[in-house]
């Protein structure tokens, strides 16, 4: 690029000075023949005035002595260059100012020529000079018997008195200044030091090759020798003047120059070519010690693309990849009419492995699985992993269950089959969703989400299933989300609701306690119940600001009555085991009692028999904080799971409330009453209030009165009531 930069230039640069120097020369060929023509044409018409003169005086005085009298009175041009004479008809010279003439013949020009008043020129040979002679008839030309003509004036001049404005310095040795007669033929002409004449030009072809005659110079080649010449015709006269300036004389400065730019640039392109030698000698040098470091980039550049849409630790296609071949998929099923299945893939119990066994035993079950996924699939499938234990399978050409349930089965027992991890033998299984294309949807995001919404219902099922995508499927999703999008807006905008349901002494006839029951007053739904909200509530961490307000709600709910009137009755709330196990959950207890100003001993947590089992000291660690307060402890659905007797003995629990679906076995058969009776004469052994949960018939209020459990709650007596309905009630 530089040596065509260096040699580029130069040829610009050259070619610049070449065409200002033509120019010039063209220029200075437009002004030397402006100049020659003015001389030229001024000496034609001294010339043709003194013709005229002459004919006119001898015409009248029948050219006796008429240039002597002419001569006496000035009004002749000057001897010394001109020759002026007389001619007769027979060519004789009858008068002349060159007495050494007289008598002469002359070689009269054509008679065709001089019938008219024209004015002919000739050239001439005198004194081994040339010169040109000029004539026009003496008289109108009239023919008599004998035939006779009258003659002519003849004015004589040497040639050179054309072409003697010559000049070398602006001419050159190869210019050209001539006089043409209207036939081509060369009257006179002067290149250097030398005169010519006799020659022809084709004058008439040099004028056709311009457009412009008077004033556009043009390149010739004549006697060769290169040109720029310029015609001009006399249109007064039968002459043309010609002038030429030598083209090589004109560019000599130009070549000259060129030569020395030329030289320039050969200089400086063998300096560049040296200095290039050198770098291309070091390049070459640092190529061989680069080449292995390019190679390394290289490979890390493909290491690193492959990164970038591949899982680093199963090193299958990541979401990244998955999501381009997904659209790809997608746009060559709906080019040639092709359906495909998009399997979810999520590995059950994988969070309980990796928690237990650690990280590193659950990054080898997933390398493991991501092996026995590929190995059960066709060689046209597609595995990708999309982030922790979630997998997604694309099975090309596939659109009926027959065609993709062998292959899920595969899929399924393959995973069943048992892992070695940390040397211990375990079990994981899949729960597998299935949408099609373009049944489910027709891009990437509307199969994805059907899938997920398979794969979801899939868990929901007992996992280890597949499961298809249906419009039923995605109605259900479709509240989940209504669900989740207005929690939320429903803490905010107090949509949730509580109601009461009293506990009673059946002995007495006496209510004992109220207990709250949270519900949510949906705007579209209806009213929902806690198992329908409380689970989405804890997935997008709600779960403690809605039990928080139940808490306190409740509690302010308390004093109210007693404010109104009521008399006073504890109040039970239900405690989540994410509420329970927060860290802040002993101080909102506290935060709500010193709020509302009730007292603690009429407060009653109710808490799951399940939550007892999960971590028993972390338990009764919070049981001891929660007696400080003075609040009372209540253990729900006793009965429904498998506590420790040893562990209710220990832990500072109140009451006992039995399950719900022993107190329906009241009403079952013996077997089932014995059941039932031997619970809830076990928790009265215990030293503990205990109450029956659910009663709804009089054949199960009859029957909890024979073993002394006094207390129970249900909609056999009093269903729940919101707090409206419990004023109109006292009313």
């Amino acid at each position: 690029m530089m040596l065509l930069v260096i040699w580029g230039s130069t040829y610009f640069l050259v070619n610049k000075e070449r065409m200002v120097i033509e120019r010039q020369a063209e220029l200075s060929v437009s002004e030397i023949t402006d100049t020659y023509e003015a001389r030229v044409v001024r000496a034609l018409r001294e010339i043709d005035t003194a013709l005229k003169l002459v004919r006119f005086t001898a015409n009248s005085s029948d050219y006796a002595n008429v240039l002597g009298v002419l001569n006496e009175q000035r009004l002749l041009p000057p001897a010394l260059l001109f020759t002026i004479s007389i001619v007769d008809a027979q060519g004789r010279i009858v008068e002349t100012t060159d007495s050494g003439r007289l008598g002469q013949r002359l070689t009269p020009p054509s008679q065709a020529v001089l019938d008219d008043d024209y004015l002919a020129v000739w050239e001439t040979d005198a004194y081994q000079a040339k010169q040109l002679t000029f004539a026009r008839p003496l008289m109108s030309q009239t023919t008599s018997e004998e035939g006779a003509g009258t003659g002519w004036v003849v004015i004589a001049i040497d040639a050179n008195y054309f072409v003697s404005s010559y000049e070398v310095d602006s001419l050159g040795q190869q210019g050209m200044l001539a006089l043409v007669g209207t036939g081509g033929e060369v009257l006179v002409r002067r290149t250097g030091e030398v005169t010519y004449s006799g020659e022809l030009m084709d004058i008439t072809a040099w004028k056709s090759s311009t457009l412009d005659a008077v004033s556009a110079p043009f390149l010739t080649h004549w006697q060769g020798v290169e040109r720029y010449t310029l015609v001009r015709q006399l249109y007064d006269f039968p002459l043309s003047i010609v002038v030429g300036l030598s083209a090589q004389e004109q560019l000599a400065a130009a070549q000259q120059l060129a030569r020395k730019y030329w030289q320039r640039a050969a200089w400086t392109s063998g300096l560049l070519l040296i200095i290039l030698s050198i770098l291309a000698r070091l390049s070459w040098q640092l190529q061989r010690a680069q080449q292995r470091v390019m190679e390394e980039r290289v490979l890390h550049a493909q290491q690193v693309e492959h990164l970038a849409f591949h899982d680093t630790l199963t090193d299958l296609p990541n979401r990244a990849f998955l999501s381009h071949w997904l659209t790809q998929s997608v746009k060559l099923g709906t080019r040639h009419d092709e359906s495909f299945a998009l399997l979810f893939l999520d590995l059950d119990r994988f969070k309980l492995i990796n928690d237990t066994l650690g990280h590193d035993a659950g990054d080898h079950l997933l390398q493991e699985a991501a092996r026995r996924l590929t190995a059960s699939v066709r060689d046209s499938d597609f595995v990708a992993r999309l982030g922790g234990d979630e997998f997604v399978i694309i099975l090309s050409r596939a659109s009926r269950r027959d065609q993709i349930e062998p292959i899920a089965q595969k899929i399924l027992s393959a995973v069943r089959d048992p892992f070695m991890l940390a040397g211990q033998e375990c079990h994981v299984s899949v729960s597998i969703g299935v949408s099609l294309y373009p049944f489910d949807g027709l891009d990437e995001q509307t199969l994805m989400k059907s899938a997920d919404m398979a794969m979801y219902q899939a868990k929901q099922l007992g996992k280890n299933t597949v499961q298809y995508y249906t419009d039923e499927l995605s109605a259900e999703m479709d509240v989940r989300l209504t669900l989740e999008s207005g929690l939320h807006r429903a803490l905010a905008g107090q949509e949730f609701k509580l109601f009461f349901r009293s506990k009673h002494d059946i002995e007495a006839g006496n209510t004992l306690g109220m207990e709250a029951l949270l519900r949510w007053q949906h705007p579209t739904l209806g009213l929902l119940e806690p198992a329908q909200f409380m689970p989405l509530a804890e997935e997008s961490g709600l779960a403690m600001p809605i039990g928080q307000w139940v808490l306190e709600h409740a509690c302010r709910q308390n004093m109210l009555w007693q404010h109104e009137g009521f008399p006073t009755l504890t109040m039970a709330v239900n405690i989540s085991a994410r509420q329970f196990y927060d860290n802040g959950f002993v101080e909102s207890v506290s935060d709500a009692l010193t709020t509302t100003g009730m007292d603690p001993r009429l407060l009653e947590l109710e808490i799951t028999e399940s939550m007892l089992l999960q971590d028993v000291n972390r338990t009764a660690s919070i049981f001891a904080e929660i007696k400080k307060l003075g609040v009372r402890i209540v253990v729900d659905d006793f009965g429904a799971g498998y506590s420790s007797l040893s562990d209710l003995n220990v832990l500072p629990v109140d009451a006992l409330k039995v399950s719900s679906c022993l107190v329906k076995r009241l009403s079952g058969t013996r077997h089932d009453q014995q059941l039932s009776s031997s619970v809830i004469e076990l928790g009265q052994r215990l030293s503990l209030q205990v109450f029956a949960k659910g009663v709804a018939s009089h054949e199960q209020a009859r029957f909890i009165r024979s073993p002394s459990s006094h207390h129970f709650h249900g909609f056999y007596s009093y269903r729940p009531l919101s707090f409206e309905e419990s004023r109109l009630g006292k009313e």
